[in-house]
């Protein structure tokens, strides 16, 4: 990207300076009513479960309702889709996902990431990993890679959306190992757990969200896209361990507002929200599924979403992933 485009750029994502006057001349007449936060998944899935102990917190913090809104379904774009239309007065933000900087570059998309979005706030990243019912034949990935040469183009493997990250990722796999899977695309994981518990595909891929099912012992981990092993199962291998070299899948998300929020007003999102982020009833949930504080203020996210955006850009160029 060339020097003047970058600053541009720069220039429409990023956010002022987070001065405490800014957030002062909001208090008091911002937040008036209650906020809402679009959530591009299913109730009951990992994303769910962390957004409503983000909002939760929020509430106590911003002294106003803060609320929940599942848009599942499009690769986990319909929130954003939905809030570049939304009027920038702060009462609507939405979780940006990494497929919702990345599908507007393999598809016809209604909104532009680089253009229609001001950046509020990095929040977390996901805990990714393979998982089976318990009672199947798969006691280890080798099995299920196995099972899968054995029977090409039988062996079906859920995604919590076509094109988001663990579906790229299975299709990585699987060119890796040279197997053939059946790709089955879910709008999100709560709907792609019922599947795999049913019988209706062999396995998954997606968040901690099924962890409680886990440890009752009905489902099973087969390895963790993290760097390293996690204290709550560590007999489970991590995609390094097994071979997969560079493979630490994240897929970090924050919110962001409407294109044209009033500095005052971000400022204001920003540090309820940060105070959210960092409230121990926040934190617990975090810490029940398995994933980490990923903290950047307004400016920060500003400047990783561009540098993240150029990145999937180039990915989806290099993949051949454009269609049409």
């Amino acid at each position: 990207m060339s020097g003047t485009r970058r600053r541009t750029l720069l220039a429409t994502l990023a956010a002022p300076a987070l001065l405490p006057a800014a957030a002062a001349r909001a208090q008091g007449r911002f937040p008036e009513r209650p906020i809402t936060i679009l959530v591009p998944f299913p109730a009951g899935g990992a994303t769910d479960v962390q957004m409503r102990a983000l909002a939760e917190a929020a509430t106590r913090h911003f002294g106003q309702t803060v609320l929940v809104e599942n848009r599942p379904g499009a690769g986990s774009t319909l929130g954003v889709a939905a809030l570049a239309r939304a009027r920038p007065d702060g009462y609507v933000v939405a979780q940006m996902t990494l497929p919702g900087l990345r599908l507007p570059f393999m598809q016809r998309m209604t909104y532009d990431p680089r253009k229609d979005f001001t950046p509020i706030i990095h929040l977390t990243g996901y805990t990714f990993g393979v998982i089976v019912r318990a009672d199947g034949p798969y006691k280890t990935w080798q099995d299920f890679v196995a099972d899968a040469r054995r029977r090409p183009g039988e062996v079906r493997i859920g995604n919590t959306g076509a094109n988001g990250t663990p579906h790229l990722t299975n299709i990585d796999l699987a060119e890796r190992e040279k197997i053939d899977v059946v790709h089955v695309p879910f709008r999100g994981e709560a709907d792609a757990t019922p599947a795999v518990l049913g019988g209706h595909i062999e396995a998954s891929s997606g968040g901690t969200g099924s962890g409680p099912l886990v440890d009752e012992g009905k489902l099973r981990f087969l390895n963790f896209w993290t760097r390293q092993r996690l204290r709550r199962w560590p007999e489970v291998p991590t995609l390094l361990e097994l071979g997969y070299d560079g493979m630490v899948i994240t897929s970090p998300y924050g919110l962001v507002g409407p294109l044209g929020l009033d500095p005052a007003i971000l400022a204001a999102l920003h540090e309820g929200f940060r105070k959210a982020l960092h409230d121990p009833q926040h934190l617990a949930a975090l810490d029940r599924l398995d994933q980490t504080l990923e903290y950047l203020n307004s400016a920060d996210y500003a400047r990783n979403m561009a540098e993240t955006i150029d990145m999937e850009e180039r990915r989806v160029a290099r993949l051949g992933l454009r269609q049409g």
